[in-house]
């Protein structure tokens, strides 16, 4: 049994490197458009996880490592996501729609003892997948075409181990490894032309870094918890390596060059991929019932290579507010009353600017646990569904606004496994 899981694990896990995710035209800048964190629990409380510590034994928290205190069971958690952007800009009133559907999420956590646990996860942390073209036709009658694609994903997998000092005070660590392959593409054609001029960028990313978590959570005689978090991540420890190739060319054969000039061939490499991240939190709420929260994430800017040039990335933070409501878990006479039911919102400001303009985001979430029938209040399994609702960029200077509809849907399949059962 437990060669099979593993062996499903693996597979599953290609799978998930594999894919194509589909994203925003701002994609084209940076590492590309960042999913992560997208578990289904985070994302449809708004984004918060630094303050929150699940009042059940079957949930684990990545985000902040150390707010895993009443985790007790083996937890498998299988997520998938159903992307839904419609795009819009005022050139050419030009409006555009994607979808796409991808594993979002594979993880397993444990107990090691009463006071460590400990979890793995395999989730995409970004990607690129993006086309566009523009056209321009001169006064001469010679047209002028631009073309823009990018292409890849940049994967994560996490060890995350939380340590209970008391009941008040925990602490935890996670460490994080990225690998991925990132590909952009600028064409430029003329009509008089019988070469398409290149250049492309190829980034090959391997790299290190750790978060640092810590919470305090205290209870009064009326169950009553008031819970506060802080995470911090930092310390790459490797190189993203980029390849430029500028040259001319022509198609012979679909995506197939031919008779190829390399007019320019570089590689640099940089280790500010991932720079410096660090979140607050403060959540209030009642043993079981309902709890609420909000966080403040904070993420250093950055400059990286583009085209051979350098970009410029912003500091930027999101404001989060979320929780959930559990109406009565021992009524057995209404289903709906066992129902956990999670709401939140969020307003992020981008750390992309353009034409002055920066690209910002907001949207709110909702989202229910479904028990299964056999679940308890001791070991919540079940099927989880969340929903994203939300708008960025803008149309200011012909820039592109982003509406876009996420749902997400995934099981937690929680329980006493990999366990010995001892007899006297």
């Amino acid at each position: 049994m437990k060669k099979i899981f593993v062996l499903s694990f693996i597979s599953v896990g290609y799978f998930l490197n594999a894919q194509s995710l589909s994203n925003s035209p701002y994609a084209v800048y940076g590492i590309g458009d960042v999913k992560y964190d997208n578990t289904i629990e985070t994302s449809s409380m708004g984004g918060i996880s630094t303050a929150f510590i699940s009042d059940f034994s079957s949930n684990f928290n990545f985000g902040n490592p150390a707010n895993n205190n009443n985790f007790e069971l083996t937890s498998i958690k299988l997520e998938a996501t159903n992307e839904n952007n419609y795009f819009k800009t005022d050139y050419n009133n030009t409006k555009s729609t994607k979808h796409s559907t991808y594993l979002s999420n594979i993880s397993i956590a444990f107990p090691i003892s009463s006071k460590i646990k400990m979890g793995l996860l395999y989730q995409p942390y970004s990607s690129k997948s993006y086309e566009i073209i523009h056209t321009e036709t001169l006064g001469d009658g010679n047209v002028y075409g631009n073309k823009f694609k990018g292409s890849g994903t940049l994967n994560t997998a996490q060890a995350a181990v939380s340590y209970k000092v008391n009941s008040n005070l925990s602490f935890g660590a996670r460490a994080n490894f990225y690998f991925g392959n990132l590909y952009d593409l600028n064409e430029f054609t003329a009509s008089n032309a019988e070469l398409i001029n290149g250049y492309e960028t190829k980034n090959s990313i391997k790299n290190f870094n750790f978060t640092l978590g810590s919470s305090y959570q205290s209870v009064d005689r009326n169950d009553h918890k008031l819970t506060i978090g802080a995470t911090a991540t930092f310390g790459n420890t490797s190189n993203m390596t980029t390849e430029y190739v500028n040259s001319t060319y022509y198609y012979s054969d679909v995506d197939v060059k031919a008779n190829e000039t390399i007019i320019e061939k570089r590689s640099t490499s940089s280790n500010n991929l991932l720079p410096l991240q660090a979140s607050v939190g403060v959540g209030y709420g009642s043993e079981n019932q309902w709890f609420v929260s909000g966080q403040i994430d904070y993420k250093k800017g950055e400059s990286v290579s583009y085209f051979g040039n350098s970009f410029d990335f912003k500091d930027s933070y999101r404001i989060s507010a979320g929780g959930w409501y559990l109406p009565n878990y021992n009524n057995f006479r209404s289903y709906f009353s066992r129902i956990v039911y999670r709401y939140g919102a969020f307003y992020e400001k981008g750390n992309i600017e353009l034409a002055g303009n920066s690209i910002n985001k907001f949207g709110i979430s909702a989202g229910v646990m479904l028990p299964f029938k056999t679940s308890s209040i001791t070991r919540m399994s079940g099927l989880e569904i969340g929903l994203e609702l939300g708008k960025r960029g803008t149309l200011k200077d012909n820039l592109i606004n982003q509406n876009f509809f996420n749902l997400k849907i995934g099981f937690n399949f929680a329980d006493r496994w990999f366990r010995k059962n001892l007899y006297n």
